[in-house]
Parts: C-alpha cells; sequence; structure tokens
C-alpha cells in the first residue's frame, strides 16, 4: 500500500492540492506514525524472540482552523495506513459510544467502569483516529482524561485527532475545567501537537460563489443549501440518505436532535430551534459545537410569532457572536421576516446581522468567539 506522504505528494503534481507547508509538515510527521505502526505489524515476532519491548507509538493532535487540511489528511492517514488494527471515528459519536458502554458496565460491574470499558475499546487496536475533537460538556470533561490514560498509558494506543482549538483552548471556561487540566496535560505529553493554521481556507475556496440567504422557499432554495452542505463536507451526494445525525448535549440533563451533523456542518429546521421552547445555553451549545449552521424554512414572523421572533433573534446573536457561518432558505429576506410586532425593532439589530453574515468578510473568519 502506498504512504501517505507518496500519496499527498501525488496529489500536489497533479494540481489537486496546492503546496502548503503547515500541511506537509503534518503529512511527514503522520507519514512517520504509520511507518511506526506498520513495522511494529511486520516486526512483532522479532522482538518477542529477542525480549525487547518497543516504546508505544506518539500519537498526533491536528488542529487548525476550518478549511485548512485537517481532515483531508485523517483521510489520507486512514486510508493508506496498511494494518488492520484501527478505527476511525467522529468525536461525539465516539463519546456517545463510550457513555452507553459505562452505562451497561455500571450495570454489571461493581467497581470502576472506566478501565472494563478502556478494555473493551482498545481490543485489537493500535490506533485510534478521530475528527473533530470538541469538548463542550462536564460529562464528557470529566471521563476524558480517566479514559484516555487507560488507551494510551495501559493499551498503548495511538490516538490520532483533529480539532479546530489547541489543546489549551479545549473546553475552555467550561464547568470544574481544572477536572479536564489532566486531560490536557496526557495530550501534551503522550501526542505530537502540529498546528494547520495557514492563512489558506481551503474550504471556503469550495463554497466560492455561493450564496448564503436563499429566497423564496422551495426546491430552487433547497437544491442551493443541500449543495453547500455537500460541498462543505466532501460528503458524496449520491448517499444522501445516510448522512448522520448527532445528539448534541444543550446542558442540564438535556440533548438536541440535530438532523444532519458532519465534520462541524449542522442542518436544522427553523421549526425545531425556532418553534420550539429554546433558550439561550441550547443556541450557544450548537454555535460552540458547529462551524456552519444550514437552517432552513425561515418563514416571515407575522405579530403572533413573537416567541418565534425571540427565538430567531437569541440564535443568530449566538451564531454571529461564535462568527458561525450561516446558509439560510427564508420565505423573505431579512428585513421583511419581522416588520411589525413586539421586539420588531429590536429584530432590526438581527436583520444587521444577517446582512453582515453574508459578506465575504464575515465568511473569511475563523470559528469562535473573540477573546
Amino acid at each position: 500500500m502506498t504512504g501517505l506522504l507518496a500519496r499527498y505528494e501525488r496529489l500536489i503534481a497533479a494540481g489537486e492540492l496546492r503546496p502548503d507547508p503547515d500541511q506537509r509538515r503534518a503529512a511527514e510527521r503522520l507519514d512517520g506514525l504509520q511507518r511506526e505502526l506498520e513495522a511494529e505489524e511486520g516486526g512483532g515476532l522479532l522482538g518477542q524472540l529477542f525480549g525487547r519491548k518497543k516504546a508505544r507509538p506518539q500519537g498526533v493532535y491536528m488542529w487548525g482552523g476550518v478549511g485548512r487540511g485537517k481532515s483531508m489528511l485523517m483521510d489520507l492517514f486512514h486510508a493508506s495506513l496498511g494494518i488492520e488494527e484501527k478505527r476511525r471515528a467522529h468525536f461525539h459519536a465516539f463519546m456517545q459510544d463510550v457513555h452507553a458502554r459505562l452505562r451497561d458496565a455500571r450495570k454489571s460491574e461493581s467497581g470502576d467502569p472506566i478501565p472494563v470499558v478502556a478494555e473493551a475499546i482498545a481490543g485489537n487496536l493500535k490506533v485510534l483516529a478521530f475528527d473533530e475533537m470538541v469538548v463542550n460538556n462536564s460529562a464528557d470533561a470529566m471521563i476524558m482524561s480517566r479514559l484516555f490514560t487507560q488507551l494510551i498509558c495501559e493499551h498503548g494506543i495511538a490516538v490520532v485527532t483533529t480539532s479546530n482549538r489547541p489543546p489549551r483552548d479545549l473546553y475552555k471556561d467550561g464547568l470544574s475545567r481544572d477536572l479536564f487540566m489532566p486531560f490536557i496535560e496526557l495530550i501534551e505529553a503522550e501526542m505530537d501537537v502540529v498546528p494547520l493554521d495557514g492563512p489558506t481556507d481551503y474550504r471556503m475556496e469550495r463554497i466560492g460563489g455561493l450564496d448564503t440567504w436563499h429566497t423564496p422557499l422551495g426546491d430552487a432554495a433547497t437544491q442551493e443549501v443541500t449543495e453547500a452542505f455537500f460541498r462543505l463536507t466532501d460528503y458524496p451526494p449520491e448517499d444522501r440518505e445516510h448522512v448522520p445525525s448527532a445528539e448534541l448535549d444543550v446542558g442540564g440533563g438535556r440533548t438536541l436532535h440535530v438532523p444532519k451533523a458532519l465534520k462541524g456542518v449542522a442542518v436544522f429546521s427553523f421549526k425545531r430551534l425556532c418553534g420550539q421552547p429554546r433558550g439561550a445555553p441550547d443556541y450557544l451549545a450548537i454555535a460552540h459545537a458547529y462551524h456552519t449552521v444550514i437552517l432552513v424554512g425561515v418563514p416571515k414572523m407575522g405579530k403572533d410569532m413573537r416567541n418565534e421572533a425571540a427565538r430567531f433573534i437569541t440564535l443568530i446573536d449566538a451564531l454571529y457572536e461564535n462568527r458561525v457561518k450561516l446558509f439560510a432558505t427564508a420565505d423573505a429576506e431579512p428585513e421583511e421576516l419581522y416588520p411589525a410586532g413586539d421586539g420588531s425593532f429590536e429584530f432590526q439589530r438581527t436583520v444587521s446581522r444577517l446582512k453582515e453574515m453574508q459578506s465575504s468578510e464575515y465568511m473569511a473568519l475563523g470559528h469562535g468567539a473573540d477573546g
């Protein structure tokens, strides 16, 4: 099987990728890990015969802004890694599986469930690869340090992950963050931290020419945001029936169903987000978890929809303040959505923000609140 670095260089030679120093450094590091894992696979018997114990491979933590090539490199790493003992997962899905395993273990085990779950996950694995490591709830934060210490230090698993944030910014300002700090220290001790934060947002180049606000509602508008989703996520349109969903922890023991969620892009209906009783914590959880939101079915709102309008204001505030990219299908232009009714004056600020969110300057901003 051709190695990662050779494949990466072929893509550059073919003009499918442009030279990027950050990407190349990451590709070289992943290629080194790949060779180490494959050599371990082939040389295990010799090592056993001479009693040599090989040091566990150092994992890789790739971080950087949206569109810098992290997922592309992860695709190359996983596809070209010539061993069977590998697993790739979206981080949210992995943690949901962990919580389910912990619940089952507590029912059947009287002791600490973390080592039991870690052993079950490790199985025959040598490498765990994650897309989009992000921590936005205390339940995950509480268990990650102990779980990953077991996986890495006790079972020798090499962890490879991508994230939009450097390790020190994970779970920033989160509840009881001091309990999470050992996990950050584990990353810094057991993984090579590789930044991919160059000036070019390749994903934004991919959606160049696409408008973000589509009106009126109908098939044409839906097709436009559908195309944006597939361009942003590299998901094959022919497999659209199998786009994954997610359950987002919004705090207080509550979750929010995300009908479509992939690579930091989430799709919601206006009815789900603003037609039901929701508040700022829900919208902030969305804004922290996703760099792009596709919102469909935004209606014109009459005076009888003041609650929906108020929620929409709060939603847009959360997205705007966290520099989330917004694609929407709507029944009207922003200034015509809620022209009269309680809060219509305040709605004018939302109109202004919606207009700014359509600008190329806003779209070029990195995800996350200032400061």
